[in-house]
C-alpha cells in the first residue's frame, strides 16, 4: 500500500519531467479585432471592459465567447441569435440578477455554459431552452433559491452541474434537475446550507451520477436508503469548520459499493463504532481516503482506515500532528524485501526514499513489471544484474538520484525499454556501449548531469532512439565532434542547450549532425569563444528535415547568411537573446517554408531586413524587447501571411513616421498585435511612456484624394480661363505684352541715353525693301545726308533681335514705320512699331513718323494702330502715287525730320490723295 502524507510545513521534492512530442501540424488561426474584443482562433474575448450590454459586431463563425468580468445585469434573448457554431459560453463575475426566458434558445451547438459569480435567484421554467447539447453548465457562487421544476427541461446532455455556494437549503429542490438530466454524472452542491441528504428527496430510481460533492454544508442527516447511486465513485462529506456530529444511515453496505474516493474532512460521528460502521460501508471499493482536519482519535482513525484492504492512498492534512513514530511512516532504506515475490506487479513506485543501492534479488522476481519509479532516491551505481529479469519493462524513472556510474546495466536485459530517464544525477562521462542493449528504447534523457564526454560508440544499440535530452551539461565541441550521434538514424529530436560548445572557426571540417536526416528538432547553444561568438556555417549540414531549430540564450554576434542552406523545410526558427546588430535578407533565402519566427532581445535597430527576405509563409513573429523604433508599411506588407505578431519592450517613436503602423493596428482584420495596448512611446521626450495606440494619427493624413481633386479642379479652371481670355482679348493681351517689353527696355535705356546714333531708323518688311532702297534711302541719306538705321545693316550679328530692335529705336531721334498690309502681317515689324509707339509715350516731340505705301482700311489695323493716346502724337504720311505730288511728299518728310513738334504741330497730318 502505498500512503501518502503532509502537513503544512512538510516540504518534499517535486517531480519535474516533461515530454514534449513533436507535432508536425500547426494551426494557422484567423486573428482580428473588434470593438471592445479581440478575436483569434475563433474565439473572442471581451472580458474585463466594464461593458453593460452584449457586444456587437462579434462574427457569427466564434466557437467560444468569453464575456467574464464585466458589468451585465441582464440577458435576454436577443443577446445570442446568431451564433450557430458556439460551444463555449462564458458569462463569470458578472451581476446578473435575471436571465430571460429563451435566452440560449438558438445556441444549438453550445456545450459548456458558465455563470458563476453572480447575483442570480430563481431559475424559471425553460430559462435553459434550446440546449440539448449542453454537457456543463456552472452555476456556483449565486443567490440561487428556487428552481423551478421545468427549469432544466431541455439539457438532455447535461454531464456536469455545479451549484456550489448558492442557497438551496434543500436537497429536494434538485428533484426536477435529476429528473430531466439522464446523462448526469457530476454534481456538485457543496456550501448551500443543506443539513439533510437523503436519498428519497431526490430520487427513487437509480441514477448515473459518478462524482457527488456535498462537502462545506451542515449536514446532520446522511441517508441513504437504496442502490440509487450505482455508479458514484466519488464522494465528498468534508467540512473543515463542522461542529454538529453526522449521523450515518446507509442501510446496505451494497448501495455505495463502488465508490473509490471519500473524502470526510472534519466529520465528527458520535463514536468510535459509528466510524467502523462508516467504513465498513466502502469495505470493498475505497482507494483513497481523505482524513483531513479530523478531530476525533487521529490514530484510531488511521488504523481502523488501514483495516480497509483496498485503501491505498490515505490523505491527513492539517491535523496538527507533532509527532510521528518512527513506525508508522518510515522511507525506506531499501527495496522492501516484500516487494520480492508480487510477480504479477505491473507498476511499482518506490520514489521520494533513502534508497541507496540495488540488490541483484530486489526486482528479480518481478517479470511483468512494466513501470518502475526509483525517482529523488539516493542511488550512486548501478550494476549488471539490477533490472536482468525485467524484459517487459518499459518506463524506468531514476531521476534526482547520484549515480555516478552507469555500471553496465543497460548494456543488455532490457529489450522492451522505451523511456529512460536519468536526468539530475552525477554522471561525468558516458562510455563505449553504455546503452547497447535498449534497442527499444525511445526516449532518453541525461539533462542535468556533468558529463563532459561521450564516446564515440556510446549511443551504439540504440536503433529506436527519436528523443534525446543532453541539455544542462559540460559537453564540448570534441564531445559531439567525435560522430557520437552517427549512429541515432531515427532521432526526431535533440537538446543540446545550456553546454560549453565553443567554436572558433567559420566552417567545419566534420559536422557533428551530418547522418541525422530524420531529425526534426534541435535546440543548440553556442557560447563566446574569445569575445566573438562564431557560428559555423556548415553546423547543420545534413539536417535536411530539420523543422525546428532554437539557439537562444547566447552569444551569437552575427549568422553567416548561408547557415540555414541544409535546412529548406524549416517552420520555427529561434535565435532570441543573442546580440546580432545586423541581419540581412539572404540568410532567410532557403527558408521559404518558415511559419514561426523568433528573435526577441537580440539588439536589432529594425525590421527592414524583413522586407527582401521574401518568407511568404511567416505566421508568427516574436521581436519583443529590441529598439526597434519604426514599423514601416514596407515591413508589414512582405509578410502577407502574418497572424501574430508581438513587439513588446521595444523603442517606438511616436509621431508620423508611425501613423500608418498605429492604424493598421487598428484596422486590420488578420493579425493580432500581442498587447498593442501597452506599447509604449520611447520618443520624443513629452511622448516618453504614453500608449502607442493614442497617437493621433489623423494629423498625419495626407489625403491624396483630396489634393488630386483640388489639383484637377484648379486646371480645369485655369484651361478654361485661359481659353476665355484668348477668346475675347487676345489682341489686348499681345498689346499688353509688346508695351511691357518696351517699358522693360525703355527702362534700361533711359539712364544711359546719350546724343542719337542716327536720325531715323527705318521699319519697314521685305516686301517693301526695293522701294525704301530705291527711292526713300536715295533721297534721305544721299540728298539730306542723313544718317538711316536698316536692319540689314547696322543690326549687331549674334546679338538678340529684340535688343538691336530697341538699340535702334532708342539710338535714332525718329521711327519711320512703312507701312503695308504686309508689314501689319509680320510680328517682328509690330514688335519694331510697339517699341517704337511706348517711346512716344516718353517724349516731348513727335519720333514716330508712319508711312503708308497704300490705302489701308481702318477695320483692318489691328486695335492697337486705332488708340486715341497713339494716334495724337504720330505723324501720316501717305505715298503719292502720281508721281507730279511725289516732291510734296518729300518735302513734308523732311520737315518732319528736320523740326522739333511744336503745340501747335503735335498732331501733323499730310494726306497727298490720289484723287485730290
Amino acid at each position: 500500500k502505498n500512503i501518502q502524507m503532509k502537513t503544512e510545513k512538510t516540504s518534499t521534492k517535486n517531480e519535474l519531467t516533461i515530454l514534449l512530442l513533436l507535432c508536425d501540424c500547426v494551426l494557422i488561426a484567423k486573428t482580428y479585432s473588434v470593438k471592445n474584443c479581440y478575436i483569434y482562433n475563433d474565439k473572442a474575448f471581451c472580458s474585463k471592459q466594464k461593458l453593460s450590454q452584449i457586444p456587437t459586431g462579434i462574427p457569427p463563425s466564434v466557437k467560444s465567447i468569453d464575456l467574464s468580468l464585466n458589468a451585465f445585469r441582464k440577458i435576454q434573448v436577443l443577446n445570442f441569435t446568431n451564433f450557430p457554431n458556439l460551444t463555449t459560453l462564458n458569462l463569470k463575475h458578472n451581476s446578473i440578477s435575471y436571465i430571460g426566458k429563451g435566452t440560449f434558445s438558438q445556441l444549438l451547438s453550445l456545450n459548456l455554459l458558465i455563470l458563476n459569480t453572480n447575483k442570480i435567484e430563481h431559475l424559471e421554467d425553460d430559462v435553459f431552452d434550446g440546449l440539448f447539447n449542453l454537457t456543463e453548465l456552472l452555476l456556483g457562487f449565486n443567490r440561487i433559491q428556487t428552481v423551478a421544476p421545468n427549469a432544466f427541461r431541455s439539457l438532455s446532455s447535461l454531464k456536469i452541474l455545479e451549484l456550489s455556494k448558492n442557497q438551496l437549503q434543500s436537497i429536494g429542490l434538485l428533484c426536477g434537475i435529476i429528473q430531466h438530466t439522464p446523462q448526469l454524472k457530476n454534481l456538485q452542491i457543496r456550501g448551500n446550507g443543506i443539513k439533510t441528504f437523503k436519498s428519497n428527496d431526490l430520487t427513487n430510481s437509480s441514477i448515473g451520477i459518478t462524482y457527488l460533492d456535498l462537502s462545506e454544508n451542515p449536514l446532520e442527516t446522511f441517508e441513504v436508503s437504496a442502490a440509487v447511486f450505482p455508479m458514484l465513485s466519488s464522494l465528498n462529506l468534508g467540512s473543515p469548520s463542522r461542529k454538529l456530529n453526522l449521523t450515518w444511515a446507509v442501510q446496505k453496505q451494497t448501495v455505495l459499493e463502488n465508490v473509490t474516493t471519500l473524502e470526510l474532512t472534519g466529520v465528527q460521528l458520535s463514536s468510535g463504532s459509528e466510524w467502523t460502521r462508516l467504513f465498513s460501508s466502502f469495505n470493498s471499493s475505497l482507494t483513497f481516503l481523505k482524513l483531513n482536519c479530523m478531530k476525533y482519535k487521529l490514530r484510531f482513525l488511521i488504523s481502523v482506515s488501514c483495516s480497509i484492504p483496498t485503501v491505498s492512498q490515505l490523505q491527513l492534512q492539517s491535523n496538527k500532528l507533532t509527532f510521528i513514530s518512527s513506525s508508522l511512516f518510515q522511507k525506506l532504506p531499501s527495496v522492501p524485501f516484500a516487494t520480492r515475490n508480487l510477480r504479477s506487479l505491473q507498476k511499482l513506485d518506490l520514489s521520494f526514499n533513502l534508497i541507496k543501492t540495488l540488490e541483484c534479488q530486489d526486482f528479480a522476481q518481478l517479470t511483468n513489471l512494466t513501470q518502475l519509479n526509483l525517482q529523488w532516491n539516493n542511488l550512486t551505481a548501478l550494476n549488471k544484474c539490477s533490472f536482468v529479469t525485467l524484459s517487459k519493462l518499459e518506463i524506468l524513472k531514476l531521476q534526482g538520484n547520484l549515480i555516478t556510474k552507469l555500471g553496465g546495466a543497460f548494456t543488455k536485459n532490457l529489450p522492451s525499454l522505451k523511456s529512460l530517464l536519468l536526468n539530475h544525477n552525477k554522471l561525468t562521462a558516458i562510455g563505449k556501449h553504455d546503452f547497447r542493449g535498449l534497442y527499444s528504447l525511445q526516449n532518453l534523457s541525461l539533462s542535468e548531469n556533468q558529463i563532459q564526454t561521450l564516446d564515440k560508440s556510446c549511443f551504439s544499440g540504440l536503433k529506436s532512439l527519436t528523443y534525446l535530452q543532453l541539455q544542462m551539461n559540460n559537453l564540448r565541441k570534441e564531445s559531439i565532434g567525435n560522430n557520437c550521434l552517427r549512429k541515432l538514424v531515427k532521432l526526431r529530436r535533440l537538446d543540446l542547450s545550456s553546454n560549453h560548445i565553443k567554436y572558433q572557426s567559420s566552417r567545419l571540417k566534420v559536422p557533428p549532425f551530418m547522418n541525422l536526416s530524420n531529425l526534426e528538432t534541435l535546440m543548440f547553444s553556442v557560447q563566446r569563444a574569445r569575445g566573438k561568438g562564431l557560428f559555423p556555417s556548415n553546423l547543420l549540414q545534413g539536417l535536411t528535415n530539420l523543422k525546428t531549430f532554437t539557439c537562444n540564450t547566447n552569444f551569437i554576434a552575427s549568422l553567416p547568411y548561408d547557415s540555414f542552406t541544409y535546412t529548406p523545410h524549416l517552420t520555427s526558427l529561434d535565435i532570441s537573446a543573442n546580440e546580432l546588430l545586423d541581419i540581412t535578407p539572404q540568410l532567410f533565402a532557403p527558408l521559404r517554408k518558415l511559419r514561426h519566427l523568433r528573435i526577441n532581445n537580440i539588439h536589432a535597430h529594425s525590421l527592414h531586413f524583413l522586407i527582401d527576405a521574401n518568407l511568404t509563409e511567416l505566421h508568427e513573429l516574436e521581436a519583443k524587447k529590441n529598439a526597434f523604433s519604426v514599423i514601416s508599411e514596407d515591413i508589414v506588407r512582405s509578410l502577407p501571411s502574418l497572424s501574430v505578431l508581438g513587439l513588446q519592450f521595444n523603442r517606438f517613436t511616436c509621431d508620423c513616421d508611425n501613423s500608418w503602423f498605429v492604424q493598421w493596428i487598428k484596422d486590420n482584420n488578420q493579425t493580432e498585435v500581442e498587447d498593442a495596448d501597452n506599447l509604449r512611446c520611447n520618443y520624443p521626450p513629452q511622448s516618453m511612456g504614453k500608449k502607442l495606440l493614442h497617437l493621433n494619427v489623423q494629423s498625419c493624413i495626407l489625403d491624396v484624394g483630396f489634393i488630386c481633386f483640388i489639383s484637377t479642379a484648379c486646371t480645369n479652371i485655369l484651361i478654361l480661363l485661359v481659353t476665355f481670355i484668348y477668346h475675347f482679348s487676345r489682341f489686348q493681351l499681345i498689346y499688353a505684352y509688346y508695351i511691357f517689353l518696351a517699358w522693360l527696355f525703355d527702362y534700361k535705356n533711359r539712364q544711359k541715353r546719350a546724343e542719337s546714333q542716327y536720325d531715323a531708323f527705318i521699319s519697314y518688311n521685305t516686301n517693301d525693301e526695293a522701294w525704301v532702297y530705291r527711292e526713300l534711302v536715295p533721297r534721305l541719306e544721299k540728298e539730306q545726308g542723313w544718317r538711316l538705321c536698316l536692319h540689314h545693316r547696322d543690326f549687331l550679328p549674334g546679338k538678340p533681335i529684340v535688343e538691336n530692335i530697341a538699340d535702334a529705336i532708342y539710338g535714332s531721334r525718329k521711327t519711320i514705320c512703312v507701312i503695308s498690309r504686309r508689314y501689319l502681317q509680320s510680328e517682328w515689324c509690330s514688335k519694331e512699331m510697339q517699341l517704337a509707339s511706348f517711346r512716344l509715350f516718353d517724349e516731348r516731340e513727335d519720333v514716330l513718323i508712319l508711312v503708308f505705301l497704300e490705302d489701308i482700311p481702318s477695320s483692318h489695323l489691328s486695335p492697337y494702330y486705332r488708340m486715341k493716346r497713339v494716334l495724337k502724337k504720330r505723324t501720316y504720311l501717305r505715298w503719292p502715287r502720281p508721281s507730279e505730288q511725289q516732291p510734296l511728299f518729300w518735302e513734308k518728310l523732311r520737315q518732319a525730320l528736320r523740326s522739333i513738334s511744336t503745340a501747335e504741330e503735335d498732331r501733323l497730318l499730310l494726306t497727298v490723295a490720289q484723287s485730290s
